[in-house]
Order: structure tokens, then C-alpha cells, then sequence
């Protein structure tokens, strides 16, 4: 069955190409050939996730494509379609497959629907093929899987010459699964309001302030919510097949600047709110269908990124350093973890020291040396979690961009 629908997509592929030589249609795409080793608790994002480490005790490396994307864009006066494929040696997936629509009158009013990144902040949006660190940070792999939702939005920025073109207004409703298809009722909104200036041709300033409000499905009777130092049930018959509230207040901000030294890159974004989860995870949903019924644990969360890229001069290298923290539970802490009812490992905050250099060896061709060290919290009541867990990464990747 696979065989055959790759057959299919490449099939595809071939026709859209031919295409080509008509202006209203461009191909792109990229290829991240990856090799990563890991210290013995490490996750790693190639090789097989069920059998992620052969000898627990020992340090382990695996190669693959982290990823390989296909993107047609097709344009035709107010209307443009964009569809985006993901293939590596794991299997085929859907990226991005949407249509936008311009207003004819003022330029100033687009319209999308389908499948495509979340308005939310700087980093979802931000290219995997430009990112200087190999993943997103893991607030936004937790919060956001897949970057990607299925909705429709407005976005809503004056035209060029206007004065207020420095303004950006992104607002929509989504499913709020990720790609997966739609499984309930309910509508996230999502919305993100910016400012972007450029000072000349040496320096830019933008930053922007963002709001997510949608829910997640209750598949018990049981709701969980944080008092003091532990979670306290609100059990009650009517809990079941309603929503617990998922909201998301983020403030991202970018800066560059070109001296003698080279482009200086100063990217940073905050996000605090609330998380509904289980208690064995504050991941959220992007299931295929609803899962078995859990009970639901409200948790209040923050956390965010600093990255520095720093180019050396007119060399064709950058220096890359960036510091992520995420704490899924910002009412417990360190040895309050685990004392009282509910909490448990998965109310432990992460955080990831990265650094790396990236080497851009002609406008195609791109590779990047990246080492994490990542840290959690520690408690004494937490079984296994009264150290920190050795779960250092490198990754090596080449990158051939289309």
C-alpha cells in the first residue's frame, strides 16, 4: 500500500514539474541529510522511535532524512494555492496545503484556508530550512506539534506605500489537531498583531504579541486543577464531552543588525497560560481520532527562547547560541513535585543550552554542527528524577536547499 502511494505522489510530482516552464507555478524544496548521537536517555529525531536505544546504559547515534519537502506553488492573479509534501525513509506526510486569496480593490485583505502554520509568535513560522538550530524550541514542539493546524484566517497589513505597512494583523479559527483531521466541534481562535521596522539597510526591529483560546476535549468525568502545591478533582458528571479552556498569551521580539563583524541576530519570544493535559503528559492533542477517555489536568505553564546568530564578517560561517526553558507547572517546583496528589514527572521543567556553527557553502548547499545540553528539574519524590537525566545531543546535518 505504500509502495503505491508513493508511486502516486511521485507520479504527481512528475506531472506538477512539467508544469514548470509556466510562470504561474514554482517548485521548491530541501533535503537535511542528519547524523545525531545521544547520550543514553537522549531523543532523538531520526532512527525509530520505538527502539530508540538497543543498550539503555551506553550512549547511541543514528542517521536518516530529518527532513525532505516538496513544495508546489501555483499563482494566478488574486489567487494562489500552496501544497507541500514531507518524504524521508519513515514514510510519507502532509505539510502545508492551503489557498490564498488577495483583495482586488486596496491590497491590504488576504484570505487562506487549509492546512498551514499557526500565526502564533516567530518560530513556528520560521523555516526549518533557515532555522539555525536544528529543532524548534521544546515549548513549541510541546504546545504546537506539527507547527501546522487545519482552519482558515484573515491577515489583514496595508498596502507597501502606505505608512501603517509596518503593521501585521493575523487572525483565525482552527481545528486545533495539528494536520490530523478534525475530531470535535469546537474552534481554536489564534491571533497575532506585529510590527516590523527596518532603520536603513543595516538594522530591523519587529516583535508582536500573540493569543491562542481553544479547548480540549474531556473524555472523563475527572478534572484536575492546581491549588497550592498539588491538583484537587472537581468530579463531576457533567465534566464529560466538554472543553477544558487552552489559552496562550506569547510576546516574541527580532532584532539585526549589520556592522564589520557581520549580521548580528537577536530573536527571543515568552508564552505563558494554560495547559490541559493528562497526567502523564502536557502535550497537545493531534490524534487521528479521540483517544481513549483520561482525565483532564489543568496546568499553568511558561516558557521561551533566546537565540544569538552571529555571522563572522564576510566568512561564509555563523556562530549560533540559544538557551529554551519550558515549565509545564509554574505552581510546583523542585522537591514539591511529587508530595502531593497528581503531580508527578511530567510537571518537571526542562530547559536546553544549545551551540553551533553553520557553515553556508554556496546558496544551496548548507551544513550545520549543533550541540544541546539539556537539563531538568530534579525531586526527591519523583521516581528517577532526583538527578538530572544524561540526555545530551549533537546533530550534524547537510542541507541541499532547491
Amino acid at each position: 500500500m505504500k509502495k503505491k502511494i508513493i508511486t502516486t505522489v511521485l507520479f504527481g510530482a512528475f506531472i506538477a514539474a512539467s508544469a514548470i516552464a509556466q510562470p504561474s507555478v514554482k517548485m521548491s524544496g530541501y533535503i537535511q541529510s542528519q547524523f545525531q548521537w545521544g547520550e543514553e536517555n537522549a531523543s532523538l529525531k531520526v532512527g525509530s522511535a520505538k527502539s530508540a536505544n538497543e543498550n539503555p546504559d551506553e550512549s547511541f547515534n543514528r542517521i536518516g532524512i530529518r527532513r525532505g519537502r516538496i513544495k508546489f506553488t501555483a499563482e494566478e492573479g488574486l489567487a494562489s494555492g500552496v501544497f507541500q509534501i514531507d518524504l524521508t525513509e519513515k514514510g510519507l506526510g502532509l505539510k502545508d496545503a492551503y489557498l490564498n486569496v488577495k483583495d482586488p480593490w486596496i491590497n491590504t485583505l488576504q484570505f487562506r484556508a487549509g492546512v498551514f502554520d499557526r500565526p502564533f509568535g516567530n518560530e513556528i513560522s520560521y523555516s526549518s530550512s533557515r532555522r539555525e538550530s536544528p529543532e524548534r524550541s521544546t515549548l513549541f514542539q510541546t504546545l504546537f506539534p506539527e507547527e501546522r493546524d487545519l482552519g482558515a484566517m484573515f491577515i489583514l497589513q496595508p498596502a507597501k506605500t502606505s505608512v501603517w505597512n509596518i503593521l501585521k494583523l493575523e487572525a483565525g479559527l482552527f481545528a486545533g489537531n495539528g494536520i490530523k483531521q478534525e475530531t470535535d466541534n469546537r474552534k481554536d481562535f489564534i491571533g497575532h498583531l506585529s510590527v516590523n521596522k527596518v532603520f536603513a539597510s543595516d538594522m530591523a526591529v519587529s516583535g508582536g504579541i500573540s493569543y491562542y483560546n481553544g479547548g480540549v476535549f474531556q473524555g472523563t468525568d475527572k478534572v484536575f486543577k492546581m491549588e497550592d502545591n498539588g491538583f484537587v478533582v472537581n468530579d463531576n458528571t457533567a465534566n464529560k464531552g466538554k472543553f477544558a479552556k487552552r489559552e496562550y498569551i506569547g510576546l516574541d521580539a527580532q532584532f539585526s543588525m549589520i556592522t564589520g563583524a557581520g549580521a548580528t541576530q537577536v530573536r527571543a519570544e515568552y508564552l505563558f497560560g494554560q495547559q490541559p493535559g493528562t497526567v502523564k503528559s502536557s502535550k497537545s492533542p493531534n490524534y487521528a481520532v479521540l483517544p481513549d477517555p483520561t482525565d483532564t489536568y489543568l496546568r499553568p505553564f511558561s516558557g521561551g527562547y533566546v537565540i544569538l546568530v552571529q555571522d563572522l564578517g564576510e566568512l561564509p560561517f555563523s556562530a549560533v547560541l540559544k538557551y529554551d526553558w519550558y515549565d509545564p507547572n509554574t505552581k510546583v517546583s523542585g522537591d514539591e513535585t511529587g508530595k502531593k496528589d497528581g503531580t508527578s514527572k511530567t510537571d518537571l521543567a526542562v530547559n536546553t543550552f544549545g551551540f553551533g556553527a553553520l557553515w553556508k557553502i554556496n546558496q544551496s548547499l548548507r551544513l550545520q554542527a549543533y550541540y544541546e545540553i539539556n537539563s531538568n528539574e530534579k525531586s526527591a519524590n519523583v521516581a528517577g528524577m532526583d538527578k538530572d537525566l544524561k540526555d545530551n545531543v549533537f546533530t550534524l546535518r547537510l542541507q541541499y536547499k532547491f
